[in-house]
């Protein structure tokens, strides 16, 4: 009698809750279609999450990413005030119930996650969150699964068989649209990559071509031989860059966490750039506050973004000029400044000086360079949850401004750093 009643009693409940099911299935649609158009990686990621937070009902949802290179999920996109910053840390494959289920492929609920062996408590240390209920579901295609979507803490009771049954349809339609993403980046990435190898590879093809006449004069061979010199060493910079960008746009170019002195470095690469400097005739100082702590960081990337910044700072100025660095706390951020004194930057051309494969036109030396190191310096300092700004001014000079949480504001803080994708 006892089990009729029950039956009965859920029987009713089904048909008071139909009403609401049939809109949570509607909203699914509508957002499936929604995420089939998004393109742009990062925005398609948060828009997952914050699905998936409206159709389970729950306080918080993240998704998670496997990573090849260090075999690790890492958290991508999130949702909920408690879980901010929660996109930097990392997930070991082993003793997590996301690695469970990336693992096993097969989603997964637990109600009481204290008491769960699989559970992963260093993410509620790090983010003073407190997790109690659990709905995880993997990321899968045809050919792979990509991670794993988590929805935390339902609001109203336990997370029932039609929270799992939406949130892996969600993510049946997120795993295709994140793959389709991928594959729009690497093509966008890889025509812009042919279209900018053109003209130093018909530089090459015409200097090659010339080289080989028996007739030809031996100071113009000799001119020759510089031209493919530099289009070589031009091609190998190409390179460079463009492998760096794509593991930044991939996301899966992870940055290292560490104490940097960002004065030390700024002399470090001083020293470097200083040979190229002096044969400008451009004197470069610098000067930091003695008592900034260091930034959490990786050493690496943040040089590179300096040396692009001191580079372009030389390139770009008058013989004679000067390059000034400064290193300075402003609040809770250290700010890195280099202010050249050289032809300045048109007001039309500033909004676009972060842009990838975007040159400053250059009428004394033509147009040069890879076009990508300023987007990449954005990126890195991004990555870093930092900014970086520009301020120029037509033949009086340009200011480059690096801002990153100082170190007093991260001491406490132990999570990697993620790059923007």
């Amino acid at each position: 009698m006892i089990d009729g009643r029950s039956q009965i009693e859920r029987e009713r409940s089904a048909i008071r809750n139909y009403p609401q099911l049939v809109r949570r299935y509607a909203r699914l649609l509508e957002v499936s279609v929604g995420l089939a158009s998004t393109l742009d990686l990062d925005s398609l990621l948060q828009n997952v999450v914050e699905a998936a937070k409206e159709l389970t009902e729950c306080e918080a949802t993240s998704l998670l990413l496997y990573d090849e290179a260090t075999r690790h999920l890492h958290f991508e996109a999130v949702t909920g005030a408690a879980l901010s910053g929660g996109e930097r840390i990392v997930v070991p494959m082993e003793n997590s119930i996301a690695g469970w289920v990336f693992s096993h492929g097969q989603p997964v609920t637990v109600e009481d996650a204290m008491a769960d062996a699989r559970f992963y408590r260093e993410v509620d240390v790090l983010t003073q969150f407190k997790t109690r209920t659990v709905l995880c579901v993997p990321l899968r295609t045809q050919e792979k699964t990509l991670g794993v979507i988590e929805a935390v803490n339902k609001v109203r009771g336990v997370f029932l068989e039609e929270d799992e049954r939406l949130l892996m349809a969600l993510a049946s339609q997120a795993a295709i649209a994140i793959e389709n993403a991928r594959l729009f980046q690497q093509s966008d990435l890889v025509a812009e990559m042919v279209h900018e190898l053109r003209t130093p590879l018909a530089a090459l093809t015409a200097a090659s071509h010339l080289i080989r006449r028996p007739d030809l004069p031996e100071e113009q061979r000799q001119r020759l031989a510089q031209t493919v010199y530099k289009e070589v060493v031009r091609l190998n910079e190409m390179a460079t860059d463009f492998l760096e960008w794509a593991r930044l746009e991939s996301g899966r170019g992870r940055m290292v966490r560490e104490p940097v002195h960002l004065g030390g470095l700024v002399l470090e690469c001083i020293e470097i750039v200083r040979p190229q400097a002096e044969a400008e005739g451009i004197t470069i100082e610098s000067e930091s506050a003695p008592t900034l702590a260091p930034v959490q960081g990786d050493r690496t990337r943040l040089k590179r973004v300096l040396l692009n910044l001191l580079t372009n700072a030389i390139k770009y100025n008058r013989p004679g000029g000067s390059v000034h660095v400064t290193v300075a706390l402003d609040g809770a951020e250290a700010v890195t400044c280099v202010r050249d004194t050289g032809r300045g930057i048109p007001a039309e051309s500033l909004p676009r000086v972060f842009e990838r494969f975007y040159r400053l036109p250059d009428p004394e030396r033509g147009v040069g360079g890879t076009g990508l190191g300023l987007a990449i310096a954005r990126r890195i300092v991004e990555a870093h949850h930092g900014t970086i700004t520009v301020e120029s001014e037509v033949d009086q000079g340009t200011t480059f401004c690096m801002r990153l949480p100082s170190g007093s504001s991260l001491a406490s803080d132990t999570r990697p750093l993620r790059a923007s994708t």
